[in-house]
């Protein structure tokens, strides 16, 4: 197993190299003049050459990304242009919220879409199931600018329960610790009303980011389970006097779990796809939010550094689905 994951993360090397010259390609193509945004609207043509000439625009293309690889090489993501910063230091301020926010929101679509899945398939062609059922189809197709815009709405201004964003009330100082992580960071300088705070603070932005994913896992758990509640190996298993408790919980949902897992490793990628439009509406100063300001400002750097990040985090979510096959399946040999 250790000898796959060091082929896999080698491999990674390369799709980060592959995934840097797409983006460079593509910011390239967009017909927009980085210099012109950073140095203002009322910047003079000459001032505008000067910068240019200073954030190596002036050179041609083919230069440009070969000088970016350099540094890459030497840790240096480049300076962004928009906050004038180191490109990795703006990635190690911002990522912190994003991870956080991503992994509440995954728990959320684990946790519920399994759950239920497997009501939904031990309760086929009973009102559970068609209750169940609906959630899905609206979840699926409901857009989620709308769900974040509609959660404001109702639960800050009509019923006043979540706050409206932000990772914490606006007169209250971050915890002390310096992971960047407000759940860990809170637990572990004992500030309990902090901790109760932050959760109140991403409980709305992370079921909003969960919701639409939860409502594949519940389908796609659904279907699993029925398909393995027709196997013998369950029928055996009923037929040994066993409850249905530990038939359905103990015995096919390991089975059933597999092709699921399939699609959770692949939902991870689309969560942290999916901050830029939560982190937007909700103010989530994360590194969707701050992806959301490069693109604006054509902020080149900044947008090849969020995209190797996310690109590494999808990469390395991927790797843990293809090991944990072989811990829920010992049949499988990597």
């Amino acid at each position: 197993m250790w000898a796959y994951i060091a082929r896999r993360l080698v491999l990674l090397v390369f799709v980060l190299f592959g995934v840097s010259i797409l983006t460079f390609t593509i910011s390239h193509l967009i017909p927009a003049d980085p210099a012109r945004y950073a140095a203002g609207l009322e910047a003079t043509p000459e001032q505008v050459e000067a910068l240019r000439k200073e954030l190596g625009l002036d050179l041609p293309p083919p230069v440009q990304y070969v000088r970016y690889l350099t540094n890459l090489l030497r840790g240096d993501l480049g300076y962004s242009i928009a906050s004038r910063r180191p490109v990795l230091e703006d990635l190690k301020d911002y990522l912190p919220a994003t991870l956080e926010l991503v992994v509440v929101a995954y728990l959320f679509t684990v946790i519920g879409g399994v759950i239920a899945g497997v009501v939904s398939a031990t309760s086929r062609g009973k009102i559970t199931d068609y209750l169940t059922r609906i959630p899905i189809i609206a979840g699926t197709g409901t857009p989620m600018f709308w769900l974040a815009l509609m959660g404001q709405l109702t639960l800050y201004y009509s019923w006043d329960l979540l706050p409206f964003g932000g990772r914490i009330d606006k007169l209250a100082d971050p915890p002390a610790a310096a992971s960047g992580f407000f759940l860990i960071d809170t637990l572990l300088v004992g500030d309990y009303d902090l901790f109760r705070q932050t959760l109140h603070h991403i409980a709305m932005p992370a079921v909003v980011l969960a919701i639409g994913r939860m409502a594949i896992i519940t389908r796609l758990t659904r279907a699993s389970m029925l398909e393995t509640l027709n196997n013998d190996f369950v029928r055996t298993a009923r037929s040994k006097g066993l409850t249905e408790r530990i038939v359905v919980y103990r015995h096919a949902l390991k089975v059933a779990f597999i092709p699921v897992l399939t699609e959770l490793g692949l939902q991870f990628g689309w969560m942290l796809a999916g901050t830029i439009v939560v982190e937007s509406v909700f103010a989530w100063p994360g590194l969707g939010r701050y992806a959301f300001h490069a693109i604006q400002f054509q902020d080149l750097p900044a947008i090849m550094g969020v995209t190797l990040a996310l690109t590494f985090f999808k990469v390395l979510s991927n790797l843990f689905v293809d090991v944990f096959y072989v811990v829920i399946d010992p049949r499988i040999r990597l």
